[in-house]
């Protein structure tokens, strides 16, 4: 049984004091929610303070980039080593916005994948089509090459740490949202390939996330499909009581 995976990216929003005051109004909202793992993700400035609050808390940590090298000349960049140093156990990677407004690819992806587990960090792999791919029909194949050139090299095992998320880019921040079925017909679709190149068994382990205007009122539709495991929330996970609405859709 796949646990439930509810993680929210903050992108550029909240300095370090509204991420403390989230973080500790947050955290005791979701003190007595069960069964579903808590992910927030804050921008770098607030990582390591954040990471102070949510000792004991059941919450992760994430981050929402990092470099693919450990160190070196790379002036304002961030490497998995010190992510790992200050207690982030996830980092988003291949987000559609590091895609479409910093040229990410999906071997630059592959990269990055292969950095963060070799730190331990466990990925969240966003993937995901354009509204103009999706109205050519290319969703299924643009789903395909992403999945084949961003786990390439990858071992079963590896591959069996990371989290996939679905984003449809054209859901993200426009306030359109992928029907449940059509984000299942998605997810079922990234549930077959990964059947038919790693093996039922490691399918069946790997969380698949769908991520594109998730709110409190959408959110437990979508986790009722059998292939949506977890949502990657954006702008409703701007506000602590918003987003424990989301994280608690159970209730």
């Amino acid at each position: 049984m796949r646990t439930p995976i509810i993680a929210g990216n903050w992108k550029m929003f909240k300095t370090v004091t509204e991420a403390l005051e989230y973080t500790t109004r947050f955290r005791e909202l979701v003190k007595n929610i069960q069964g579903v793992e808590k992910v927030i993700a804050p921008p770098f400035t607030a990582l390591h303070m954040v990471s102070q609050l949510l000792i004991e808390t059941g919450i992760s940590l994430a981050a929402q980039n990092m470099n693919e090298f450990d160190n070196g000349a790379y002036t304002g960049e961030i490497s998995p080593v010190m992510l790992k140093e200050i207690g982030c156990q996830y980092v988003i990677i291949g987000h559609s916005e590091r895609r479409a407004l910093y040229g990410e690819t999906d071997e630059g992806v592959n990269r990055k994948l292969k950095a963060a587990l070799k730190h331990q960090i466990t990925p969240i792999m966003c993937i995901g089509e354009s509204l103009a791919q999706r109205e050519k029909g290319e969703t299924f194949t643009l789903i395909d090459t992403q999945l084949k050139k961003g786990l390439a090299d990858l071992t079963k095992e590896q591959v069996s740490k990371i989290v996939i998320a679905y984003e449809p880019v054209w859901a993200i921040g426009t306030g359109r949202t992928a029907t449940p079925e059509q984000a299942e017909e998605v997810h079922a679709y990234i549930r077959q390939w990964l059947k038919a190149n790693l093996g039922n068994e490691i399918a069946d382990l790997i969380r698949i996330q769908y991520g594109g205007s998730v709110k409190p009122d959408n959110i437990a539709g979508l986790m009722a499909k059998p292939n949506i495991d977890g949502a990657l929330v954006g702008g409703a996970s701007l506000d602590a009581a918003n987003f424990a609405r989301i994280v608690g859709f159970r209730q």
